[in-house]
């Protein structure tokens, strides 16, 4: 009877799903920073028809190259698809991906062993000079990378900016993490950068993105070693922008995104 009621009811007691209730210690801050964000991503339209970029960067870590110890028996009727439970693993791959928001598209990705800082500051190189005098705005979360010094120079170096930039925790604009992050968002740069507030990942499209390529690519998949695993996720890229790429919708209600 208890599951009629269940049905009934349509409530899932033997589902969970983990919740974080964000509680930012300055409310007006947060809003107007959400605000600030929503307002780039519903701008972008309009900025890369000006030539600009709008751009949501993150790393998706850890990506395993796992191995199925025997094939996957296919789907029949009355029967599921039956994945092997045992595994080899063949290591693992990180993924520093950019989703251009006016298009839906994803660009000028890095995949490798690592998400160092000369890792991030590399891949932002690589980024920057698939348009090098474009005007480039990246949306990114407050991870100490995505504030780091070398993000800071490169910055000043692709925009042309020659002031003193200080010395790392010493003085100017290196001293800290503040005051490297007040330089990378500065709106009179060419290239700067938008920090999401903590807590808010909902807020990032290129995890709408990552969750795509986890539900066709690798949740099932079979990678028989680092290189396969990223050339596939090479190939799905390739395909994801030439078959599935478009812009999320805007719909800032709480749980903002849709496809």
């Amino acid at each position: 009877m208890s599951g009629v009621f269940y049905n009934q009811a349509d409530v899932q007691p033997h589902r969970v799903e983990y919740w974080l209730n964000a509680q930012p210690a300055a409310p007006v801050a947060f809003a107007a920073q959400v605000a600030a964000v929503c307002a780039a991503s519903q701008h972008a339209p309009a900025i890369a028809q000006d030539g600009g970029h709008v751009i949501r960067t993150e790393e998706k870590t850890g990506i395993q190259a796992l191995e199925r110890a025997a094939s996957t028996l296919p789907m029949q009727p009355g029967l599921v698809e039956r994945p092997e439970y045992a595994y080899l693993r063949h290591g693992t791959q990180c993924l520093i991906a950019n989703f251009d928001v006016a298009t839906g598209a994803v660009v000028a990705l890095t995949i490798g062993p690592s998400r160092t800082e000369e890792d991030f500051a590399g891949h932002m190189v690589r980024t920057i000079a698939t348009d090098p005098e474009a005007p480039w705005l990246f949306i990114l979360d407050q991870l100490n990378m995505h504030q780091s010094e070398a993000l800071v120079r490169l910055v000043a170096s692709a925009g042309g900016i020659a002031e003193d930039l200080g010395e790392k925790e010493q003085r100017g604009i290196l001293q800290s993490m503040s005051t490297r992050a007040a330089f990378l968002s500065e709106v009179s740069h060419r290239i700067r950068c938008m920090s999401t507030p903590k807590h808010t990942s909902w807020l990032n499209q290129i995890e709408l993105w990552f969750s795509i390529v986890v539900r066709r690519l690798l949740r099932r998949g079979t990678f028989t070693s680092v290189e396969d695993l990223r050339e596939r996720i090479l190939a799905f890229i390739a395909y994801f922008n030439k078959t599935m790429a478009k812009p999320f919708k805007w719909t800032y209600k709480g749980r903002p995104l849709t496809v």
